[in-house]
Order: C-alpha cells, then sequence, then structure tokens
C-alpha cells in the first residue's frame, strides 16, 4: 500500500523512500513486530477462552511437559496477522511472487489451523488425516511451483541450481513442478516437527528468513547477482519485504512464546512458515542452500523418519524419543539448554548457507 505514495514523489520527494526495498523491509520488520506485540494479549485471551484446556499434552512425553497444561494454541495467528498486515502495507502489490508465496503460506496456515482445531476440539494428537493434509500441501505447493516456472525465464525456472558451482543447473522440465513442491511440503512438515518446546522452532524461522530474505534481494537485483555470479530471478527482491513481515511477527511471537510460554504456535503457525520459507527458496532457485540453512527443521525431520523407519523394520529405537529435541530431554537435558543450543546451531548453518553465495 505505502508503495503507491512513489506515484506521488514528484510532488513530495520523500517518498522517493518507498522505491527502495531496504527501506520497506525495515518498515515491515517494525510494523510486523509492533502488531503482535500490540494484539498478542488479545488474541491469546480469546484463545484461551475459546480452547479451555488448550492444546492436549502427550502423556507418553517428557514429563516435564505436563506443567503445560493449559497453555493455548494457535499461537500462529498472531504471527500469520502481522506478517499479513505487514507485507499489504510495505510489499509492492503488483509483484506477482509476493501473493504466490502469502498464498502458499495462508493456504498452509489454514491446513495447521483445521489440525490445531480438531486436537483442540477433541482433546486428542490425531488431527487432520495424514494423506489428506498431504495431497491438499501437495495441491497447493504445486499450484504455486507453477506459477514461478510460468514467471521465471527458460531454462532456469524449471532447473535445480547447484550454489557451489559457477553455471550448473540441471534441468527438471515440467517435473520441477514436482520436485519444487515437494520441497515446499518438506519444509513445511520439517518446521511443524521442530515446532515442540517454547521458543524453540521461532528463532530458527527467523534466522532462516533474515537469510532468505538477503538471498532473494540479491537475487532479485541484476547488479548484485552478476557481481556474486548467482542466477538472477526478476522480481524476487520483493520477497525480502515479505521476510522481513515475517521476522518483526516473529520478535513479537517470541515475547509471548518464551519460556514459560503463554501460547504455542502450534501447526497454524509452523506448517505455515516451513511452507514460506520452501516457495521462497524455489521462487530464488537456492533449493540445496535451503537444506544448509533450515538444517536444523532437516535434523529433526531426518530423526523422525530414522526412528520410525528403525521401529518398523527391527523393533528398535535409535532415540530415546522422536523428533531429536525430545531425545536430549530424555537424556537430562533442560529445556532451555536445548533451545538455546539449538538456536547456536541455526545461527552457525545460516552462516555456512550465506557462504554459498560466494562459492561460485
Amino acid at each position: 500500500m505505502f508503495y503507491w505514495l512513489i506515484d506521488f514523489a514528484g510532488t513530495v520527494p520523500v517518498f522517493n523512500v518507498f522505491r527502495y526495498i531496504t527501506f520497506r523491509t525495515g518498515g515491515a520488520v517494525v510494523t510486523g513486530a509492533l502488531f503482535v506485540f500490540l494484539f498478542g494479549p488479545w488474541i491469546i485471551d480469546n484463545l484461551r477462552l475459546r480452547q479451555g484446556k488448550g492444546q492436549p499434552i502427550r502423556t507418553d512425553g517428557p514429563q516435564s511437559h505436563l506443567v503445560k497444561v493449559g497453555t493455548p494454541t494457535m499461537g500462529g495467528l498472531m504471527i500469520l496477522s502481522g506478517l499479513v498486515v505487514s507485507t499489504l502495507l510495505w510489499a509492492n502489490p503488483r509483484n506477482p511472487y509476493v501473493w504466490i508465496v502469502l498464498a502458499v503460506t495462508l493456504g498452509f496456515g489454514f491446513v495447521g489451523f483445521y489440525d490445531d482445531y480438531l486436537k483442540v476440539t477433541k482433546q486428542s494428537h490425531k488431527g487432520f488425516a495424514g494423506r489428506t493434509r498431504l495431497l491438499i500441501e501437495f495441491i497447493i505447493a504445486g499450484a504455486a511451483c507453477f506459477a514461478f516456472v510460468k514467471l521465471g525465464r527458460d531454462p532456469l525456472s524449471s532447473s535445480l541450481v547447484i550454489p557451489f558451482l559457477k553455471d550448473v543447473i540441471v534441468n527438471f522440465g515440467w517435473f520441477f513442478v514436482l520436485f519444487g513442491a515437494f520441497i515446499v511440503v518438506g519444509a513445511g512438515n520439517a518446521v511443524n516437527l521442530t515446532d515442540g518446546l517454547d521458543g524453540l522452532a521461532i528463532v530458527p524461522v527467523m534466522i532462516a528468513s533474515a537469510s532468505f530474505g538477503m538471498i532473494a534481494y540479491l537475487a532479485g537485483n541484476a547488479v548484485f547477482s552478476d557481481y556474486l555470479q548467482i542466477n538472477y530471478v526478476a522480481g524476487t527482491g520483493e520477497l525480502a519485504v515479505l521476510c522481513g513481515a515475517v521476522l518483526g511477527a516473529g520478535l513479537g511471537f517470541l515475547w509471548f512464546n518464551a519460556p514459560p510460554a503463554s501460547i504455542f504456535m502450534g501447526d497454524t503457525g509452523s506448517l505455515a512458515l516451513g511452507g514460506m520459507l520452501g516457495s521462497i527458496a524455489v521462487a530464488v532457485k537456492h533449493e540445496i542452500v535451503l537444506a544448509v540453512i533450515g538444517g536444523l527443521f532437516v535434523l529433526e525431520a531426518v530423526s523422525v523418519i530414522v526412528q520410525v523407519t528403525s521401529f518398523k523394520l527391527t523393533g528398535k529405537r535409535v532415540f530415546r524419543m522422536a523428533p531429536i529435541h525430545h531425545h536430549f530431554e530424555q537424556k537430562g537435558w533442560t529445556e532451555p539448554q536445548i533451545v538455546i543450543r539449538f538456536w547456536i546451531i541455526s545461527v552457525m548453518l545460516a552462516l555456512v548457507g550465506l557462504s554459498t553465495l560466494k562459492l561460485r
């Protein structure tokens, strides 16, 4: 919305600042944070009132979690509301990439919301049927990836870029739509699995969002992308504003989600934010880098896959409990120790991921 003020820059020269993605990204960060700070308590009170017993706590999980009984979930609504308001105010409304990524984010958020709703109303861990949920997620992600292929330039739009090698791309053709959808759905569910301790998921999401905000800005700038020898994807620079909105809304949410959490993110937030990160990675042609920057999410997802596969094949468990953050809880690590150490890992992985911008 503010982007349109540049139409009056001839009369009011100060409005020229709205041309700059960096300025609008900063505005999105501040707006997202302020929105959640201001409306967060009201949202929490209403969710607590409507949910009653709050998110069901696993009785077979760590015993320390039983003290969290009654804490409301669906905190993702706080993040999504701040994200949407901030994006609509600061992003260029004429940019199709913004609308596509926003559609994926809200689509995945709706799936997660319905899952949370079923869990809360039934007071059960069995929410949305797994296969049905994945099917809906693949439809949403597939439609977005199809749009990315149509928007981009051939053959880059349907290719996988190898980040460590100069000008090396693998053209998948239209099969890329399926591949891209797998990346988006995988990212959504990986973040979902990570959301198990107070503050554990939101900070790595913010770190990844800040990293991909920088990547999107550079990939969408012809001069910078040429200097760094990364593939130029026209229009994707505007996604930096959306990443800024996530960073701001995430900061606001962390205020209430810090231990002991007043609210849980729930599938509403984790699926939405994971899907957003996945779709941005596909849009800017940095799918492999997502696996590096989001390495913590990959680790959490792999730990579950390994645990389930091992138990089905051998009847034995590799970890004391999966996802892996519960394994460390069972080993005696305190919740703050796990959360902060995983944050440190996320920062280190983000630095490694960003360093690939110069490894050409």
